[in-house]
């Protein structure tokens, strides 16, 4: 099986300035100065990351403790460690900020727990599949952020960027390991309920 531990995140915040080219053609301000309105709409951005990285830790420990091989289970583990930078990334930028995580984190864990146990129920194939859908979702989630999040907000925008490519490398790895597609209506159901969870956490 192909090593799923072949992704190392690095330290988005190392760089800030690379991340969105020269913000100050576009914004009054200095770059890295945010009004106040801009302040609030990063915060609520980076609250719905935030979220995501609590749901993969969620589903990273289930699919961990169903996975049928050790190597897998090696796997899930190693990009269990590399969403804590993520995590904490997120956390931190948030504290920036001023703002806070989401007050519902306790069901969007639960919640993900759960999915990731029925995942993993089907077998390692299917677990992996799961993986490497969820991953291409939140790839294109966090992509869609860069267009949103202010132009001037460049901490935000390195930090997506460096989990952006994180997580496209996760899907590779886990489509690498043997995940298979999951079927139309799986993949729109995911979709529908990552929008639920989206458009909530920014706010609550």
């Amino acid at each position: 099986m192909p090593d799923m531990a072949s992704s190392t995140a690095s330290d988005p915040t190392a760089n800030d300035t690379s991340a969105a080219g020269d913000p100050a053609q576009t914004s009054p301000l200095p770059p890295g100065v945010l009004t106040p309105a801009e302040q609030r709409h990063a915060a609520g951005l980076m609250r719905v990351n935030h979220v995501g990285e609590i749901c993969a830790q969620a589903l990273y420990q289930a699919q961990k403790l169903t996975a049928r091989s050790d190597t897998l289970r090696r796997g899930f583990e190693h990009a269990a460690r590399e969403e804590e930078d993520h995590l904490a990334w997120t956390a931190e930028r948030l504290d920036q900020l001023e703002s806070r995580p989401s007050l519902l984190n306790p069901l969007w864990y639960t919640g993900a727990l759960a999915i990731g146990v029925v995942a993993g129920a089907f077998g390692d194939k299917v677990s992996l599949g799961f993986m490497a859908e969820t991953e291409r979702q939140v790839e294109q989630h966090l992509d869609s952020h860069l267009g949103k999040l202010p132009a001037n907000d460049l901490a935000s925008r390195a930090i997506v960027e460096q989990m952006r490519d994180d997580e496209a490398a996760h899907a590779r790895s886990a489509t690498d390991a043997g995940g298979v597609d999951l079927p139309l209506p799986i993949r729109s159901l995911m979709r529908a309920a990552s929008k639920v969870m989206t458009h909530t956490a920014y706010y609550i």
